[in-house]
């Protein structure tokens, strides 16, 4: 450990790196009700603390073997790392990634002069191929976690926390891969401030160094999990483990739920966007927090990352609320009649819901999917599963249902042969709790409702796709209640979307397509 030390007090970092802030994170740090830290590496000029390891490491080589060029393999930050070092030091750069490597950091790694090969589905395809790569091309090898210069090189990370924060701190959560970041500042903090918990943190499906402790050698997991593709590991390095397991105070692992949930966290205190295996180690200080029940302490976390393709905080943001227990996904089953989802939602009272999904059926009782904002995390759930289970309601929790969570809330619909008399509108109204109630009462009649959808956007408005089936006679008085309930609808009979995945072939009329001003 004390080699670590000297190797990281004259790390060759900050040629290239920055000292990076450590900012508070209030709003966190009251709900949780404890002194939140967040270390900010994706401020780094490649948005992750690879640079540093990699900067280092290739800064102390010699010049012939630079001159051979370089070559490393990786899910995209220490690839990124590797070529901005290169391009620093004017030598070659040949870079192995996973095809499942998200395009940001391929494209990054291009604009600094990489060559991208792109090779397998995970971390460890990309190198068992650039060790190949090596050996063909005379090439030197760049590891990404298992190498003490790099491993030194990120301990940097924990040397600037203990600069930054020399009060008392309960524990720094970093999070882990291979282990370098997390064997770097664990040699450098427990030297310094051996009091400081140092705990690790992994994904609960790419879990490589907590099942090597467990098993008390390395081992190399049959698959791993994904969506954190920068803590994606199948087997820990063999030096990061020696340390992880000499020095680290624990491992906590987190779910991808409780990953979105931090990411959100993160926007919420610092408006940054991290990376999946960014927020890997804030989820786990969250989870830390309430497991053992500590309060007003000084707990520090590592955002190591911001490399995300924009088009994945789609998934992020749907989860997120899941994640902190701040939504409930619920199966419902309410008798098949007039005014029962209107009765449905009066029981739920002044919540607000996040998604309704109904499809009539030609059956006495009618299956509902539906979301409920939470503000009292899982006591108001069991609250709200209390209330509709006296109603004589019959309920199923979904949140924890991967199925229900990934596909099933996208899939509530289908045709109903033999259904007549259909009209499908399309309904926008403010969003503010109490408003799907508001416009349930405007539009009650004895209609059916055959089909209804409603997913909160997080917009100011509330959309709804609503199926009624009104009869011919009663089309005059529909347009007048429509016109009386005040609120932009479009007619979607006509729609092929309809006609092609929802229409059961029963309709008797086409009606107009003006839309209806408020």
């Amino acid at each position: 450990m004390h080699d670590y030390v000297k190797k990281i007090l004259t790390a060759r970092v900050y040629d290239v790196a920055v000292e990076s802030p450590l900012d508070a994170m209030p709003r966190l740090s009251q709900r949780i009700g404890n002194r939140v830290f967040l270390k900010r590496e994706d401020l780094q000029p490649v948005f992750s603390f690879k640079i540093r390891g990699a900067y280092n490491k290739m800064s102390g080589m010699a010049r012939a073997d630079l001159e051979r060029g370089v070559i490393c393999a990786s899910a995209g930050n220490h690839a990124q790392g590797v070529a901005m070092a290169a391009a620093r030091l004017g030598v070659r750069a040949m870079i192995v990634m996973p095809c499942t490597t998200p395009a940001i950091k391929v494209q990054a790694v291009e604009r600094r002069g990489g060559q991208v090969v792109l090779h397998g589905d995970g971390f460890d395809e990309a190198y068992a191929h650039a060790r190949l790569l090596e050996a063909e091309h005379g090439l030197t090898f760049i590891h990404p976690y298992d190498d003490p210069d790099v491993i030194a090189g990120q301990g940097t990370v924990g040397m600037e926390i203990l600069r930054q924060h020399p009060d008392p701190i309960e524990a720094i959560f970093v999070p882990i891969g291979g282990g370098g970041l997390a064997a770097g500042v664990a040699a450098f903090v427990k030297f310094l401030r051996p009091d400081v918990k140092v705990i690790g943190v992994e994904p609960d499906d790419a879990a490589s160094m907590k099942a090597a402790l467990d098993a008390g050698e390395r081992v190399v997991l049959d698959q791993v999990g994904l969506f954190a593709d920068g803590v994606a590991v199948r087997q820990a390095g063999a030096e990061t483990f020696r340390l992880c397991r000499e020095l680290l105070d624990g491992i906590v692992t987190v779910d991808a739920d409780s990953i979105c949930a931090a990411v959100k966290d993160i926007f919420d205190d610092t408006r940054a966007i991290a990376e999946p295996s960014g927020a890997v180690a804030l989820a786990g200080l969250k989870l830390y927090a309430e497991r053992e029940g500590v309060s007003d302490r000084a707990l520090v976390t590592v955002n190591s990352g911001a490399n995300l393709n924009f088009d994945r905080l789609r998934h992020i943001a749907e989860r997120a609320e899941i994640g902190e227990h701040r939504e409930a996904l619920l199966a419902v089953t309410i008798p098949e009649r007039p005014g029962s989802y209107r009765r449905f939602i009066q029981i739920l009272g002044r919540r607000s819901i996040t998604e309704f999904n109904y499809r009539y059926v030609d059956d006495p009782e009618a299956h509902i999917f539906v979301g409920v904002q939470l503000t009292g995390g899982e006591r108001e759930k069991r609250e709200i599963i209390g209330l509709l289970r006296a109603e004589g309601l019959p309920v199923q929790d979904m949140s924890d249902n991967e199925m229900a969570k990934l596909h099933v809330r996208h899939m509530v619909g289908g045709r109903v042969p033999g259904l007549r008399d259909e009209l499908i509108y399309r309904f926008q109204f403010p969003e503010r709790p109490g408003a799907l109630l508001k416009f349930l009462d405007g539009l009650a009649t004895d209609w059916n409702i055959s089909l209804f959808h409603y997913r909160n956007h997080g917009a100011d408005y509330g959309r709804v796709l609503a199926g009624i089936q009104v009869p011919e006679a009663d089309r005059a008085i529909f347009r007048q209640r429509l016109a009386e309930l005040g609120y932009p609808c479009w007619d979607e009979t006509d729609n092929p979307a309809y006609r092609s995945f929802l229409d059961g072939g029963g309709r008797t009329i086409r009606a107009g397509k003006d839309p209806y001003p408020i």
